[in-house]
């Protein structure tokens, strides 16, 4: 029996595979240090290429509205320029409003603690009052706040000793994510400057070890990721902005303290879809709740309003609607992420799950047509 020359090229082909997939499992563990050592030298290389994808987004809109006619070839440095800008300036702007408030809430914060746990104490005995036991277990209670103060500083004391005894590891560790930072940057620059040229490279490559038709279905479904991942990077950060003005704004009208804080606490937070704005809210109720019981619970109010409206109206059509995914697939595609990955897996997996959910429907339109035709096709026969 003789075998055809495509034959033994498939058989050739799976003897390989074969024996591959049996070496990867008996040194599986060299396999995964390997791995592990390999990404651990590309991460400085990945790391630029995620802030280059992220750069992109206003770099994108730089390019979209800005036109400098016979000197046009000056474009793409000038709106580089200008995205490297725009995002310092973002940053350095958060730094200089949030730090100092930071600190006065932190130096109001070794004041009002104290009273605070006074007051709940002095409150907690009225309710008791006709319970004996009871009070006179709350009056047992007692914090000295000198002692826990001076335990803090021994304890930072001594974390500064175990730092300062390990200066030249910790030297080292901070020049090596400062170089890696820095070899991200200037790699993410240059896929910037040549992202035409880069993505076009990587197009040929695939038709050329690609057959055409596959070839084609794979860049067609890395622009439908690239721009869906876009869209929803794009839509997350305008829906935080909103949030945060919106609970600056309505804390300020209320005269309520740490309107500022929170606005840009929550604005931070809320690029975590979804749940990301009731870690703000936690943080929120406990600044409100030792100024005033009566301010913790009218913030409560404001968050669950203002939650409502930007869960109901503004993220399935900010957010939902930038990555063509319905609002019950956010949900989805958030709990699913944060169940795998935390955060991350939250920021990922929206964008991601839109691209599948996308391609899928695109399958079943098509199959149904299939159906249909074939269905067509029986009656006409018959």
């Amino acid at each position: 029996m003789e075998f055809s020359r495509e034959t033994v090229r498939k058989i050739r082909g799976l003897i390989v595979f074969a024996v591959i997939v049996v070496v990867v499992g008996v040194n599986y563990r060299t396999v995964l240090d390997t791995a592990a050592a390999f990404l651990k030298m590309v991460a400085p290389f990945l790391a630029g290429g995620a802030m280059a994808f992220g750069l992109n987004v206003p770099m994108r809109f730089f390019e979209n509205h800005i036109d400098l006619g016979r000197w046009d070839r000056y474009k793409r440095p000038l709106c580089l320029v200008l995205t490297l800008v725009a995002v310092c300036g973002v940053l350095g702007i958060v730094m200089v409003v949030v730090i100092p408030e930071l600190v006065r809430t932190v130096m109001v914060l070794e004041d009002s603690v104290p009273l605070f746990f006074a007051d709940v104490q002095a409150r907690l005995l009225r309710v008791f009052a006709d319970f004996p036991q009871i009070e006179t277990y709350i009056s047992s209670v007692q914090v000295n706040w000198d002692e826990v103060i001076r335990e803090m500083a021994a304890f930072l004391g001594h974390g500064a000793g175990t730092v300062l005894s390990t200066t030249v590891s910790a030297a080292v560790s901070i020049v090596n994510g400062l170089t890696s930072f820095c070899i991200a940057l200037v790699f993410a620059i240059y896929i910037l400057i040549q992202k035409e040229t880069l993505a076009s490279q990587a197009a040929h490559v695939v038709q050329a070890f690609l057959p055409d038709r596959a070839a084609a279905e794979c860049i067609r479904v890395a622009a439908l990721t690239e721009r869906t991942f876009s869209h929803f990077l794009t839509g997350q950060c305008v829906e935080a902005v909103i949030l945060g003005t919106m609970f600056f704004v309505t804390l300020s009208l209320l005269r309520m303290p740490y309107a500022l804080l929170i606005g840009v606490l929550i604005a931070f937070t809320a690029l975590i879809p979804i749940f990301g704005a009731f870690i703000g809210c936690v943080v929120g109720i406990f600044l409100m709740l030792l100024v005033s019981p009566v301010q913790a619970l009218i913030f409560l109010g404001v968050f669950l309003v203002l939650q409502q409206l930007e869960g109901n109206l503004i993220y399935p059509r900010v957010v939902g609607g930038s990555v063509g995914l319905p609002s019950i697939w956010v949900l989805a595609a958030v709990t699913l992420g944060g169940s795998m990955m935390g955060v991350v897996g939250m920021l990922i997996f929206i964008p991601l799950v839109s691209v599948v959910y996308t391609l899928l429907r695109e399958v079943v339109r098509s199959r149904l047509r299939q159906k249909q035709k074939m269905r067509e096709q029986e009656a006409l026969e018959e």
